[in-house]
């Protein structure tokens, strides 16, 4: 499944219409709240970092464009705060605070990298106008950022639904209780 979420990542960009939809965030997000052996948290991250890195080279050679690897960085943050997000969801697991969780990160990436992208980018005025321009319209050779946070924002809340309902319904299947519900709580088997 990571695998196939990473090629759509990078296949999405020949799509204009599907720029940043893409599930990886979204599983790194799911991953943190559902397994609990951390190391499988890596394996959604890694997926999440090396495609990121594909697309930056796949942009800066596009639009003749360098490298910025503070920038790197700062999406790199954002992704392990999703993990961070996760685990903290995976405490008090509801379908409400999945929810918030999922809306949690999708702003943190968005108002982390148009910042970034305002202060690094020669192109923006460094001012709150600026950072305004960079937050809603952007550069004019590129869509609006805000098209780019809906597609963000909706297929975050897309892929969390459908990550938790598939655990959900594989919880079901094997006879468990909602995984979403009473976490804090201890399941008590029923005697039959």
């Amino acid at each position: 499944m990571v695998v196939l979420a990473a090629a759509w990542r990078m296949i999405a960009i020949h799509a204009p219409a599907l720029a940043n939809f893409a599930p990886l965030m979204a599983l790194t997000f799911c991953g943190a709240v559902y397994f609990r052996d951390r190391r499988l948290w890596l394996v959604p991250f890694a997926a999440l970092l090396i495609s990121d890195l594909y697309l930056d080279h796949y942009y800066a050679t596009r639009f003749n464009e360098t490298w910025n690897w503070p920038s790197v960085l700062v999406r790199a943050v954002c992704f392990a705060a999703a993990l961070a997000i996760g685990h903290f969801v995976a405490q008090r697991r509801s379908w409400l605070t999945l929810l918030g969780g999922t809306l949690g990160g999708s702003i943190l990436f968005y108002l982390a990298t148009n910042t970034d992208a305002w202060i690094r980018d020669p192109f923006y005025v460094k001012t709150a106008a600026g950072w305004w321009q960079a937050m809603t319209v952007g550069r004019p050779e590129f869509p609006p950022t805000l098209f780019f946070f809906r597609n963000t924002l909706v297929s975050d809340l897309v892929f969390t639904a459908a990550f938790a309902v598939a655990m959900e319904l594989a919880a079901l299947r094997a006879g468990q209780s909602s995984l979403l519900r009473g976490a804090l709580t201890p399941r008590v088997k029923e005697n039959a």
